[in-house]
């Protein structure tokens, strides 16, 4: 098999893990039984080694359509061909009323002939890198890995499976009317086994948990149901254990086919942003919860705060090349971890301070003990906001001053201060003031350039950054501001082609310190679209909305980057995308509908 293309892939899950499903019917990746595990398939970064989990009808001349169930992440496949169709049903269950499965359910269906399936599953355990032992019966394979750190599963299955080597495959009849059923999950007692009859309630009781969740939005607007899909994609990747969020379940996806790249992942904040503006208001909370935890750090040099942890709060998280992979289309190295959470990036705390914003106006007040964390986070950001970062993007290329990190400095004081106002609380509000002001005294003096008429990317430059349009998203600058409108238009000049934007200009400012070039970054495409919604330039806004929908996938789905060509490119699907995409398309339909009120709403 060839690598499929990323944009045709869906995913399932149940805030726990999340499966790719592509329209071939194969699950290519599945990170078991955590969000953070180590594989068990993994065909997207070694369509050899990797391991899938495949059911496949045989027709000719098939075509297929792939489609979520409304308001669900349930995932349908639809293969159609003159002999037959068959549809196969994907999803993970959600009980509500009982100890959460951790399973994957494959039903396949014939609606029409009688038609020949076949079924593979190769899970190949950590990585790709360990070995595994099969017992076997008639409707029931275990997988019993030799690495003690990966957890054994077992697949039941309503026809006769055998052995093939170490792998499971199943030839199998259906006619008209007839179903088979696969059932992925933990290794089970024989009295504690799945009953499959079972699983058409499941099915029922999955289904309504997403549509029950879903019908919680309180956006009615012209693109609901793009919306309620980016809404969906972000809440199975909200871990329902910890409260945490991942921004992709992939790793190591290239940003440029048979580039360099390393993963990141970023930003929880945007992404309870982007939920609050729906009505979503528990997983703020649990969040904030989880955020409790990470408060108790003190590292002189990175602050309190480290640019990310691991689901459970864990801090190391090394990375490791695994070199005995290909890589998406040879796209090599293959890497876990992110050497990048030893970075300095002083925009965190701007973000971190805003989600305690949130979280306080929108759910439950600040505790005394959480005001005295925001209290110490505030004194070391106060000590230490001059200094030179890696910035947003992760950058390897060296520490700069940057105008992200600098604006986003501007927004933890600026939080802090409305927040103490507020709810009444007590603390240095004069020495925060005073920070606040220096910081923005500092960026309109050291940040705009008056030969570009622009604000830079870092101090001492002529570079353009895309992340300059969250200024006036964050409130640093009215986004009818003649600075800002003019460096909106620079911005227009340099990196954007249409409805395409780029981060930054690679091959002028050398900033990332990797080699290769990267596509436009989808997020800051929706960013400028908002800003020209803010800036009252509504038609044009309206319609680079709807021709960017356009680039998403088959299934409303949004990776990190668009290639040259339009194909999606890097980690899928992308958090930071899906809620770009929330917060515009909220902001674009109050203002089209003439409800917006000032532009600083």
């Amino acid at each position: 098999m060839a690598f499929q293309p990323i944009e045709n892939y869906g995913v399932i899950g149940n805030m726990q893990s999340i499966a790719l499903v592509g329209t071939n019917g194969s699950i290519d990746f599945l990170c078991y039984p955590d969000f953070d595990s180590p594989t068990v398939f993994a065909a997207l970064l070694d369509d050899h080694k990797g391991g899938r989990f495949e059911i496949r009808p045989q027709l000719t001349n098939m075509r297929v359509r792939q489609l979520y169930l409304p308001n669900t992440n349930i995932l349908l496949t639809r293969f159609l061909a003159e002999e037959g169709v068959v549809e196969l049903t994907d999803y993970m269950p959600i009980e509500e009323d009982a100890e959460q499965p951790n399973e994957i359910v494959r039903m396949v269906a014939v609606i029409r002939g009688n038609v020949r399936l076949n079924m593979r599953c190769e899970p190949r355990f950590n990585y790709a890198a360990s070995k595994h032992q099969l017992e076997i019966s008639d409707h029931c394979a275990t997988f019993l890995p030799a690495d003690s750190g990966c957890s054994p599963i077992s697949l039941y299955s309503t026809v006769a499976m055998q052995r093939e080597s170490q792998d499971v495959i199943s030839e199998f009849s259906l006619q008209a009317g007839e179903t088979a059923t696969f059932l992925l999950g933990p290794v089970c007692a024989e009295a504690r086994r799945p009953r499959m009859e079972l699983v058409g309630k499941r099915f029922l009781e999955t289904a309504h948990f997403w549509k029950a969740w879903a019908s919680n939005s309180n956006y009615k607007g012209r693109w609901r149901e793009m919306v309620q899909r980016s809404a969906l994609v972000l809440k199975l990747l909200i871990s329902r254990k910890h409260g945490s969020l991942i921004a992709a379940p992939t790793f190591s996806l290239p940003e440029s086919i048979g580039g360099v790249r390393f993963t990141w992942l970023r930003d929880a904040a945007f992404t309870l942003y982007a939920l609050i503006r729906l009505g979503f208001v528990d997983e703020t909370e649990a969040f904030i919860e989880w955020l409790k935890g990470r408060l108790g750090g003190d590292d002189a040099q990175r602050g309190p705060l480290q640019v990310m942890y691991g689901l459970n709060g864990r801090q190391n998280l090394e990375e490791v090349s695994l070199d005995h992979l290909s890589g998406y289309e040879n796209s090599r190295p293959v890497r876990i971890g992110n050497a990048a959470y030893k970075q300095l990036q002083l925009d965190i705390y701007g973000e971190m301070m805003d989600s305690i914003y949130l979280a306080n106006k929108y759910g439950h007040p600040s505790t005394h003990a959480g005001w005295l964390d925001v209290q110490r986070l505030l004194e070391w950001l106060r000590k230490n906001w001059q200094r030179p970062d890696e910035g947003i993007w992760e950058v390897r290329g060296g520490a700069k001053e940057f105008l992200h990190s600098r604006v986003m400095c501007w927004v933890a004081f600026d939080r802090a201060l409305r927040l103490a106002q507020k709810r009444s609380l007590s603390g240095p509000l004069d020495v925060w003031r005073r920070t606040r002001d220096e910081i923005r005294n500092d960026i309109f003096t050291n940040f705009w350039d008056d030969e570009l008429q622009s604000f830079v990317q870092a101090k001492g430059t002529k570079d353009l950054d895309a992340s300059a349009m969250l200024m006036p998203m964050m409130r640093f600058i009215s986004p009818v501001d003649p600075m800002w409108l003019s460096t909106m238009r620079a911005i227009e000049k340099r990196l954007i082609e249409d409805t395409l934007v780029r981060r930054y200009k690679t091959d002028r400012s050398r900033v990332d310190g990797l080699p290769g070039t990267e596509g436009s970054f989808t997020a800051c495409s929706f960013w400028y679209i908002e800003c020209l919604a803010r800036a009252g330039e509504l038609e044009k806004a309206q319609l680079l909305f709807e021709k960017l929908l356009g680039y998403a996938n088959h299934l409303g789905l949004y990776s990190e980057e668009l290639g040259n060509n339009g194909r999606h490119l890097g980690n899928f699907p992308q958090a930071f995308t899906h809620l770009a995409l929330i917060s515009a398309a909220t902001y674009l339909d109050r203002a089209l509908s003439g409800t917006r009120g000032a532009v600083w709403r």
